[in-house]
């Protein structure tokens, strides 16, 4: 499956960008995953190949890796569902895993409809709503990947009272176990539109960075969105649009 999508790495080119009467069209393969299969020692990395793997590089080292500014724990959060927003999370923490000496761990909080498993090929077992039930080591609940520093902490058992248990101070005590254990936890939370799920841990991680997709996520949505994080003093990271099908106008993509 190939995805294309361009960086806005500040919260305003958003806004920039939203004004702009652009039309997509799309032409992206989106068929389903094969189903999950056992994790194995020689399972490969997921794989990212061309432009989506250059445009999630610039997106790692943003965040991640620029010098003394990086970020050791954000949220990754779609305006809407199906905008690819684990897809993205998944292949940030690849990357990152491959380019950075320190452990990395990526985390399913979405109650609503966990999907971050699928995108490594592996079971969704005991995670993280699992782990909220307990006091036991946030170790016992994570998979180890393909890269020997990459783990998963998958959503795990959810029943209907997991999504409460994100706002809780469970969760917040497990983000501080987690920030302690691992090097760097990328965070991939239910839609906008859905829950508010990304406001909430925003506020005990270092942001979050959004993610739109061209041609389905609307305007006001995104304003509305940004408008949200911003009263509520949540950092915007950065912004991502996803399956975009040719590039954002020049004029805006020089300012980025």
């Amino acid at each position: 499956m190939s995805r294309n999508f361009e960086l806005l790495h500040e919260a305003g080119k958003v806004q920039d960008m939203l004004s702009q009467p652009v039309e997509m069209r799309k032409l992206i393969d989106e068929s389903p995953l094969p189903p999950p299969a056992p994790i194995l020692p020689s399972t490969p990395a997921i794989q990212t190949e061309g432009i989506a793997r250059d445009e999630v590089m610039k997106l790692v080292q943003r965040l991640f890796l620029s010098g003394g500014q990086g970020h050791r724990q954000v949220v990754f959060a779609g305006t809407e569902a199906g905008n690819g927003c684990s897809w993205v999370c998944a292949r940030a923490a690849d990357l990152l895993a491959s380019q950075a000496a320190g452990s990395v761990c990526v985390v399913d909080c979405n109650m609503v409809s966990p999907t971050l498993h699928l995108e490594y090929h592996v079971e969704n077992h005991h995670g993280l709503a699992d782990a909220l039930r307990t006091d036991e080591s946030i170790r016992l609940y994570t998979q180890k990947l393909s890269r020997s520093n990459l783990w998963l902490l998958s959503a795990g058992s959810i029943d209907k009272n997991s999504e409460q248990q994100l706002t809780l101070e469970a969760m917040r005590r497990r983000l501080s176990e987690l920030r302690a254990v691992f090097d760097y936890v990328l965070l991939d939370v239910a839609p906008l539109a859905t829950a508010d799920h990304a406001s909430t841990l925003g506020k005990w991680c270092d942001g979050v960075a959004l993610v739109l997709k061209a041609n389905a996520s609307s305007r006001k949505g995104a304003r509305k969105v940004l408008e949200g994080l911003k009263t509520a003093q949540i950092p915007v990271l950065g912004a991502v649009l996803n399956q975009r099908t040719f590039p954002i106008p020049e004029s805006i993509y020089n300012r980025l």
